[in-house]
């Protein structure tokens, strides 16, 4: 098996490649090592001692270091446990943990769509499932939609995207632009 890697936006983390299905559907942040209890994969990366971050996508492995962390190092460390972890078989989530449930943070909840804007909240879905997200997941990241309110988007960054120095440019000048000529209604795009 080999395990490729790839540089993110973000200079303190980078996306892994195993060339299979990491996860069947949707995607896992892990911010803390607490968060990876649920998953073995993400707390043996942690375990590393230089993880701060784990992204699980689609078919990648994001894995976030401190600022000025020597990837040279690290990166065979992090390619030893993700080699380890596919070629065992070994499920993604501890069982009987709540692994397929994800629940916004209290700082990350839902801001409530009007009933009346649900047409154009449907829009929005729309681009952020067919243009956004693949461009997103490609750079090792995700992005979750909050909600829409007064023609301002509310979106998440996950992954390499959270805490990347461009997210900010990404939403404004990327995100916000593009949902802005698809979508009359929306005036700004603010990450929630």
């Amino acid at each position: 098996m080999y395990i490729e890697t790839e540089p993110t936006p973000n200079p303190s983390t980078v996306k892994f490649l195993p060339h299979r299905t990491v996860m069947e559907s949707g995607t896992r942040d892990f911010a803390s090592p607490e968060d990876a209890e649920a998953s073995p994969l993400a707390q043996a990366l942690f375990d590393t001692g230089m993880v701060t971050g784990v992204f699980f996508g689609a078919d990648f492995v994001s894995v976030s270091a401190p600022p000025g962390t020597d990837w040279s190092a690290l990166k065979p460390q992090i390619t030893g446990v993700l080699l380890d972890h596919f070629v065992s078989g070994a499920p993604l989530f501890a069982p009987g943990t709540a692994a397929g449930i994800s629940v916004p943070a209290e700082d990350e909840e839902m801001i409530e769509d009007d009933p009346a804007d649900a047409e154009i909240v449907a829009q929005i879905h729309e681009l952020l499932e067919t243009r956004i997200r693949p461009a997103v997941a490609g750079d090792g990241g995700d992005i979750q939609y909050r909600g829409f309110r007064e023609g301002v988007v509310y979106l998440t960054m996950q992954g390499a995207c959270a805490g990347c120095p461009s997210s900010e440019a990404t939403l404004k000048h990327g995100i916000e632009g593009l949902l802005k000529h698809y979508v009359p209604e929306v005036v700004e795009v603010r990450a929630a």
